[in-house]
C-alpha cells in the first residue's frame, strides 16, 4: 500500500489530482488542507483529511510522517512552506516529492509573480530528496489528457494545459515513483 499526501488539496488543480490518485490501486490518500470545507464534493470519501497550515512546521511534520510520496500544490509564501515541507520530509525520512511550480520561472528578468514558484523549485532541487518538479503552463478545464514535457534548460513550448492532463501525469508518477526522478519538467499541451 502506497501512502500519498497532497499538501494543498483544496486547490483547483488538486481536486483533479485527488480524483486521479483515488482511482489508483493500492494507494492510501491523505489530504492536507487549512479548511476541510473547501474540499470539493466527494474528496473526503476514502481518504484521510488533516486540517493544518503548511506555514506551521510541526503540523506539516506530523502529517508527512509515515507517508511514501508528498505532492505539493500550494500558492502564497512558497519559500516558507517549501522549507517546512522539505525539512519535515528529511526529519521523517520521506524521500519522494512531486511539486507544482510554474512555467516561466527561469526567464530573465523573472516576473515578480513567479518569484515564489522559483524559490520553491530551488528549495526542492537542493533538498537531497528524490523530486519531480512540474512547471505547468496556464490551466484549462478542458476534458482531455494531452501533454508534452520539456526538460529544465530546454525552451518551454506548447499551450495552456488541462488540469486533467496534469493530474494524469502526477498519478502516473505516483503509480511508478521511479519515473522522472530528479527531473524539473515543463508540462503543457503540445
Amino acid at each position: 500500500m502506497k501512502k500519498v499526501i497532497i499538501i494543498g488539496a483544496s486547490g483547483s488543480l488538486a481536486r483533479f489530482v485527488v480524483d486521479a490518485i483515488k482511482a489508483l490501486d493500492e494507494t492510501r490518500l491523505t489530504l492536507f488542507v487549512r479548511n476541510r470545507r473547501r474540499l470539493h464534493q466527494g474528496a473526503e470519501q476514502g481518504t484521510t483529511v488533516i486540517e493544518g497550515d503548511a506555514m506551521d512546521y510541526h503540523s506539516v511534520r506530523q502529517a508527512i510522517g509515515g507517508q511514501d510520496i508528498v505532492y505539493v500544490n500550494l500558492a502564497g509564501d512558497l519559500e516558507t512552506m517549501g522549507s517546512n515541507i522539505v525539512k519535515a520530509m528529511q526529519d521523517t525520512h520521506v524521500e519522494r516529492i512531486i511539486a507544482i511550480s510554474s512555467i516561466g520561472i527561469y526567464q530573465t528578468p523573472l516576473r515578480p509573480v513567479l518569484t515564489p514558484y522559483r524559490k520553491l523549485a530551488d528549495i526542492v532541487e537542493n533538498s537531497g530528496l528524490t523530486y519531480t518538479i512540474l512547471r505547468p503552463d496556464w490551466f484549462t478545464s478542458d476534458d482531455e489528457i494531452d501533454y508534452a514535457l520539456t526538460q529544465k534548460g530546454e525552451p518551454e513550448s506548447g499551450n495552456a494545459i488541462s488540469r486533467k492532463s496534469i493530474a494524469a501525469f502526477v498519478a502516473k508518477i505516483v503509480e511508478n515513483p521511479d519515473l522522472h526522478q530528479n527531473e524539473n519538467l515543463g508540462i503543457s499541451k503540445p
